[in-house]
């Protein structure tokens, strides 16, 4: 059994090295691309993150970047939940496993900010704070 640490706050979530993210990086390592990488890993964010980057800067769609966005960020709620976390704590952006879900955080507060939800980027925004990073340090993975 674990317990809370009551002086410094809850632990860190870290998702599992051997989840649906690395399904998606192995596929997307052979050379697929998002689209085809999404097939082989629907539950990992990093695909529906890269789509989403890519419905922003490429093809300039903020409303498909927010459905990919969400979608991304809804499957890493899933497996942070899954991996123990329950609604606050460090999502550490230095485990791999997790920025996926990060990445997709960040996507969906800027195509939220391009689409004019401003409550939506404001709330990415600070989860990503609240999660024990930034939108400019997440940004930096890309």
């Amino acid at each position: 059994m674990t317990h809370e640490n009551l002086l410094g706050g809850p632990e860190p979530t870290l998702l599992p090295a051997d989840g649906p993210d690395a399904e998606a990086r192995a596929a997307l390592g052979a050379g697929d691309d998002a689209r085809a990488a999404v097939r082989v890993a629907p539950a990992a964010s990093i695909v529906w993150a890269l789509l989403a980057e890519g419905a922003l800067q490429d093809a300039g769609d903020p409303v498909a970047a927010y459905a990919y966005a969400r979608t991304g960020y809804h499957r890493g709620l899933d497996a942070l939940r899954r991996a123990g976390w329950r609604g606050r704590g460090p999502i550490p952006v230095d485990h791999e496993p997790n920025q996926g879900f990060l990445r997709s955080v960040l996507a969906l507060a800027e195509a939220a900010d391009a689409i004019g939800e401003n409550d939506e980027a404001e709330r990415c925004a600070q989860l990503l704070v609240d999660s024990g990073t930034s939108l400019d340090e997440v940004s930096g993975l890309r």
